[in-house]
C-alpha cells in the first residue's frame, strides 16, 4: 500500500529552500511507502475572512479536498520576522473549521536552524486544529544559507539521513483505513 502524503511550503518565493526541501522529499517517498504530492496553489488561496468560511470558491475548495484525500500532512515553511509566514497561517485559517486537519499525522520540517519560533508556533496551530504531530518527524534539516539542490539534499549524508528519518516516522503514523 503505498500512502499519499500532501505537503504545504509556507513559501511562494520561486527558489525557495523550504521548497526544495520538500522536492527532495518527494523524491525520496517512494522509499517509505509514500507518494508525496505537493500543493501548488496556496498563493491562490483569498484571504481568509471568516464571514466567508463556507465559500465555495475554486481555490478553497481544492485546498480542503487534498488535505481530505491525503493520509498525512507534511509542512516546511521559512520564519518571517519570527512568525509563520502569511501563506501558511492564511491556509491553515481556512481549514480550522472544516476540520481537514483533524487527527491527521503532521510533520512540520525547518530548513533553517536559526527558525526556531515559527517552528514552534507552526507546531502549536496545527495541534490546537487537532491534528496529530508527529514529533519525531517534525526535524530541522539545516539548509540554511545554502543554495542546494533537490540532488545536493538527497546526496548529502545528513540532509539524507535527517530527510530519511523524518519519512519513516511520518509514514509509520499514518493508521492503514481497513
Amino acid at each position: 500500500m503505498t500512502f499519499k502524503i500532501i505537503a504545504l511550503c509556507g513559501s511562494l518565493r520561486t527558489g525557495s529552500i523550504n521548497k526544495t526541501l520538500l522536492k527532495a522529499a518527494h523524491k525520496l517517498a517512494h522509499l517509505h511507502g509514500a507518494k508525496i504530492d505537493i500543493f501548488e496553489e496556496l498563493g491562490t488561496l483569498p484571504i481568509f475572512n471568516p464571514d466567508h468560511e463556507d465559500t465555495d470558491n475554486i481555490h478553497v475548495r481544492s485546498f480542503r479536498t487534498a488535505l481530505r484525500d491525503a493520509d498525512a500532512v507534511l509542512v516546511a515553511s521559512p520564519e518571517y520576522a519570527h512568525g509563520v509566514t502569511g501563506a501558511i497561517k492564511n491556509a491553515l485559517d481556512w481549514v480550522v473549521a472544516s476540520g481537514e486537519f483533524m487527527q491527521k499525522p503532521v510533520a512540520c520540517l525547518n530548513a533553517s536552524g536559526r527558525a526556531t519560533i515559527a517552528q514552534a508556533a507552526l507546531i502549536e496551530t496545527i495541534r490546537t486544529m487537532d491534528a496529530r504531530i508527529i514529533e519525531q518527524a517534525c526535524l530541522t534539516i539545516p539548509l540554511n544559507g545554502k543554495n542546494f539542490s533537490v540532488a545536493d539534499i538527497v546526496e548529502n549524508d545528513d540532509s539524507r539521513r535527517l530527510l530519511d528519518r523524518a519519512l519513516d516516522a511520518l509514514v509509520a503514523a499514518i493508521e492503514p483505513v481497513s
